[in-house]
């Protein structure tokens, strides 16, 4: 057993000095103040900490085939970076590699995942439609514990879906209880661009982001809403970087659509001038989809999580070294797309958001946890600090400072895209399903200690089309 004692307990609702009191099988068993801590319990000391959910975060690619290799944070090294940082529950994808059905790639991704040190969970990536895929959808929500598919309106030739495979497994996701997430940027123009910026003899990483303009991202999110709109079902905006893109989600929801909008910390502190170097290696470390964008784009995501209408935050943490970001020398478009982030998610919001005084705690707790939960469907067993819920706590030192580097984190690559930046606020405790695992800088996570997420199918009352 395990008593946290004296600290704030934070949700996101409100704040309260309380204990909590966590059991032997990895729940917790009580919260209020002045609890008494029972025989043989082990107590750690919370005063002047914040005691908050473990952050959960909803976009992960772990060990991930793409453009010719394979990200270098396996499901150990990725989970366990981030523990370090305060999130305790990853959601990675599941892609389909050629010629392989959706039920069969899921057991892949379970078997490779089986090395996590946190709970782990799977969206399902639907990359064709036919009738094996229409079944497996079915199954993998009945029986295997999915309630989310995603869906790239980018990567022309590899991953992009088109319009009616979109409306098709949008329209099969809600007769399933579960909901459509969506990567939106226009991939036919995404390589148009491409080839003529290539023509041009622009082969750097300075004509990626030309190469993806904010257009595209606001056009594809605008039809992705469109489309849901037709059929009356939810979808979910992964990684919204543009004023357009945020702005179609806004006026979705005013229109009365269920449409949810997420964004990483990186989109919300770079801005497109890391590619203005002659450093190609330096800039090649930022080439992720979407790009960084001009610096005006940042007040729209950062208004969107203030006003709500922007719910989740992500990493897309998909890491890269050197050597396999040099695939790309002569040709930007093989430049292997990713950035790291899971240890740092938690605090550059809090730096930025809180410290800067446009979150409260209790927002940053809702950005980072709580909706998250809610959304996929692991509420109230994630997301909050209740008896009941999964004990997986962070101690937070809202005052702490540390410098990020490659050289002391934990994630499995070459450099980190927050290099030198000193943040304010870090996890000085992380507790998950009731051990700790790190504290005070002592990395603890055990390979395998994690447990699958299984995602019930989502209730929701029926819409009528828009």
């Amino acid at each position: 057993m395990l008593h946290i004692r004296g600290g704030d307990v934070v949700t996101a609702e409100r704040t309260m000095r309380a204990d909590v009191l966590c059991g032997d099988d990895g729940r917790i068993l009580q919260v209020g103040p002045d609890l008494e801590t029972p025989a043989g319990c082990e107590v750690v000391e919370a005063g002047g900490l914040l005691v908050m959910p473990g952050g959960i975060d909803p976009h992960t690619h772990m060990e991930m085939p793409f453009m010719g290799t394979i990200a270098t944070d396996d499901f150990f090294t990725g989970t366990a970076a981030g523990l370090a940082g305060g999130t305790t529950s990853i959601i990675d994808f599941v892609i389909p590699g050629s010629g392989r059905g959706l039920l069969d790639s899921w057991k892949e991704w379970r078997e490779k995942a089986t090395k996590a040190a946190s709970d782990y969970g799977f969206h399902v990536a639907i990359t064709e439609w036919n009738d094996q895929v229409h079944r497996d959808m079915g199954t993998l929500v009945e029986e295997c514990g999915v309630n989310s598919f995603k869906h790239f309106m980018a990567y022309k030739n590899a991953l992009m879906v088109e319009d009616d495979t979109l409306l098709r497994s949008m329209k099969r996701a809600s007769e399933l209880g579960a909901i459509c997430t969506v990567h939106a940027e226009n991939g036919d123009a995404v390589a148009y661009l491409q080839q003529d910026l290539l023509a041009q003899g622009r082969t750097g990483p300075e004509a990626h982001p030309v190469s993806r303009p904010p257009e595209v991202e606001g056009e594809a999110a605008q039809r992705a809403i469109t489309l849901a709109g037709l059929l009356g079902v939810p979808v979910y905006i992964v990684h919204v970087s543009t004023e357009q893109a945020a702005k179609a989600i806004a006026d979705a929801r005013m229109r009365g659509q269920e449409v949810y909008g997420e964004v990483l910390p990186q989109h919300l502190v770079f801005d497109e001038s890391v590619y203005e170097t002659s450093d190609w290696l330096k800039a090649a470390r930022y080439v992720m989809s979407p790009p960084f964008r001009p610096r005006h784009h940042q007040s729209s995501l950062w208004g969107g999580l203030m006003s709500g209408q922007l719910h989740t935050t992500a990493t897309d943490h998909c890491c890269f070294c050197a050597n396999q970001k040099e695939a790309g020398l002569k040709d930007f478009t093989r430049i292997p797309n990713g950035t790291p982030g899971i240890e740092d998610r938690m605090s550059v919001l809090w730096h930025y958001g809180v410290k800067k005084g446009r979150l409260s705690p209790e927002n940053f707790v809702a950005l980072t946890s709580t909706n998250t939960a809610r959304i996929f469907n692991v509420y109230p067993r994630k997301g909050v600090i209740v008896p009941g819920a999964d004990a997986d706590i962070v101690l937070w030192d809202p005052d702490a400072e540390r410098t990020i580097s490659a050289a002391t984190h934990h994630q499995n690559v070459d450099y980190n895209i927050f290099e030198g930046m000193t943040l304010t606020g870090l996890a000085q405790t992380t507790i998950s399903n009731g051990k700790i695992v790190w504290q005070d800088g002592d990395l603890r996570a055990v390979k395998g200690a994690g447990r699958y997420l299984s995602r019930s199918a989502l209730k929701r009352a029926p819409r009528k089309p828009l």
